[in-house]
């Protein structure tokens, strides 16, 4: 009998064992523990590099505007002493316009007087008032000349006067 005793107790020790098991096996296994809270230095720290991180991209765009801005100075700069250039050389060129204008007029009035003038000395002796004309209008053509030469003369010294005004640069 004590045989039989001994049975029992392992099959009621085994029947245990396999409702433990069971119940195991029907209950949901429990949530897996959340993640532990940083801690608050942890967070701090964390806090601190983020607010390093961003000081230091606030000064790089502070940088880089700065630059942005300069660059806008100096292509404005650009532009307008390119506005000025060019409104100058533009005058200059009214100018030299009017004087060849000028020049073709006198130089055509000079064409006109020594054709009087040949066609008086081939019927005899020219009067006063065609060699008036003609030494006259040679005058204005020598004039009208002459203001054509200091108007390229005044375009060249434009050119020259900035260079003039730089400052030597050294190498």
């Amino acid at each position: 009998m004590t045989q039989i005793a001994e049975l029992e107790r392992r099959i009621a020790a085994a029947l245990d064992r396999v409702a433990r098991s069971a119940k195991a096996l029907s209950v949901p296994p429990p949530a897996p523990a959340p993640a532990a809270a940083p801690e608050p230095a942890d967070a701090s720290a964390e806090l601190e590099a983020l607010r390093a991180a961003l000081a230091a991209e606030k000064a790089t765009n502070a940088q880089l505007s700065e630059r942005v801005n300069s660059v806008r100075q100096r292509q404005e700069s650009s532009v307008t002493q390119m506005e000025r250039r060019m409104a100058r050389l533009t005058e200059q060129l009214d100018l030299q316009s009017l004087e060849m204008l000028r020049l073709k007029k006198a130089n055509a009035k000079l064409m006109e007087a020594n054709a009087a003038l040949r066609e008086a000395q081939v019927t005899g002796t020219p009067e006063s008032a065609v060699l008036n004309r003609s030494l006259s209008a040679e005058l204005e053509a020598l004039q009208a000349e002459r203001r054509a030469e200091m108007a390229e003369m005044e375009e060249i010294l434009a050119e020259i006067r900035p260079l003039l005004n730089e400052e030597p640069r050294h190498v």
